[in-house]
């Protein structure tokens, strides 16, 4: 993993490997000195979001071989610019942030409380099948 933190004050995990993510494509979203564009808070795309992204002029859609990039769709997880997001924010469509894999260095700019209310909701699923609603998979 890592020694950096996350937005919740924890490790920060990974926040995909497939499509492999991250300024250094290592799966997460660090805080780095070189990384300009901040690639720092985990989102998991929507369909509205691609679609903002590329009339804002970043296609995450086609492919780009010749930079690592995979082209993106709706439910793969993206490590975002900060600036991106706070734009799509502010358009009334920013993607749902995963906390754990989200950098803390966003808390500069981003309150928590609006991280938090953009919070990616999983479903749990643990190995023996319970989804948590109290049935055990029954």
């Amino acid at each position: 993993m890592t020694d950096e933190q996350n937005v919740l004050g924890t490790e920060l995990q990974p926040c995909s490997e497939d499509p492999m993510t991250g300024y250094l494509r290592d799966g997460c979203c660090h805080h780095l000195a070189e990384d300009a564009g901040r690639h720092e808070i985990c989102a998991v795309m929507t369909e509205e979001f691609l679609a903002f992204s590329k009339a804002r002029g970043n296609d995450l859609v086609t492919p780009r071989p010749e930079l690592s990039f995979p082209g993106l769709d709706p439910g793969d997880r993206w490590c975002l610019c900060l600036g991106r997001w706070v734009e799509a924010l502010d358009a009334d469509v920013a993607p749902p942030v995963v906390l754990e894999a989200t950098s803390e260095a966003v808390l500069e700019d981003v309150y928590f409380s609006t991280l938090n209310e953009h919070e990616h909701a999983e479903e749990f699923t643990d190995i023996a099948g319970d989804d948590g609603d109290g049935d055990n998979g029954v």
